[in-house]
């Protein structure tokens, strides 16, 4: 064998142990990349149980529950992804580096649907109302149908179906008017200056008394609340069961005119009286 042979044969003696040990060193880390997977994976299902025991004993809204595992999936896997990578000999800096990039582009094109996710948050966590609430929020009157992460679902008086973004809820004053057990009827009624105050008061609690709705505790309020040019001003108070309200609000509305027709008390309206004066 010629010195040339053996120099060919003993290079590819080298090339074939370096391409051996390359191979052991590939697999290892194949191997080491994947039983880091199955770990990172066991760990993932042991933390989003954890994290269901925690918010089903903290009776999170169901939009919420969803929402809050999704994320924690999403973050989890990234997580994971990072992890994985590395073992593989792969730069994770950089990666996080692409992938904030590629972030913030999809915030920035998406900024309005996350307000409104960030608000639907606020409603689900601060839970201002429930489903089947009479609420005023957004600028829209209604009956709550269903709160999303994004919109919450308003059926109003007239049985419209409206979709308010709860960017626009979370942002404005809402008023829960199912919220409480009770609640109050205020009505202003005008009667003439020619019936005595006494009278006209008397006649207005006679009424609301009657009514089998109205409840005795707090007990009916009326007294004068203002003089006008042609008439006088008497308020009422009346308490009883929200379900209650606009039943009685409008049975005062038609009793008490009733009861003032039969006391022979007038319900002036604006008029002006002229008075013909001679040289």
């Amino acid at each position: 064998m010629t010195g040339t042979e053996e120099l060919t044969k003993n290079v590819s003696q080298v090339a074939s142990a370096l391409q051996a040990e390359s191979g052991a060193v590939l697999a290892q880390t194949i191997l080491r990349a994947v039983i880091l997977l199955v770990v990172c994976l066991i760990a993932m299902k042991v933390i989003m149980h954890l994290m269901n025991r925690a918010i089903n004993r903290l009776n999170v809204e169901r939009s919420l529950h969803t929402f809050l595992r999704s994320s924690l999936r999403i973050l989890l896997w990234f997580i994971t992804i990072l992890i994985v990578a590395s073992s593989l000999g792969i730069d994770a800096t950089s990666l996080i580096a692409v992938l904030s990039v590629v972030g913030l582009a999809v915030s920035l094109a998406v900024q309005n649907i996350l307000a409104n996710l960030a608000g639907g948050i606020m409603v689900l966590i601060s839970k201002p109302f429930k489903v089947g609430d009479f609420v005023e929020a957004g600028g829209i009157s209604g009956t709550v149908a269903d709160v999303g992460m994004v919109y919450t679902k308003i059926r109003t008086i007239d049985n419209k179906i409206i979709f308010v973004p709860n960017g626009q809820i979370s942002g404005e004053k809402i008023s829960n008017y199912t919220d409480q057990e009770r609640r109050r009827v205020d009505l202003i009624f005008s009667a003439s200056y020619d019936a005595p105050v006494e009278q006209v008061k008397a006649a207005i609690l006679e009424t609301v008394r009657k009514h089998p709705m109205v409840l005795h505790e707090p007990e009916p309020f009326v007294r004068v609340s203002a003089y006008q040019d042609s008439a006088i001003d008497y308020a009422l108070r009346a308490w009883c069961a929200t379900g209650d309200y606009w039943d009685v609000y409008y049975d005062m509305l038609e009793q008490v005119k009733a009861s003032f027709d039969q006391h022979g008390i007038e319900m002036t309206y604006n008029h002006l009286n002229v008075h013909m004066m001679k040289d």
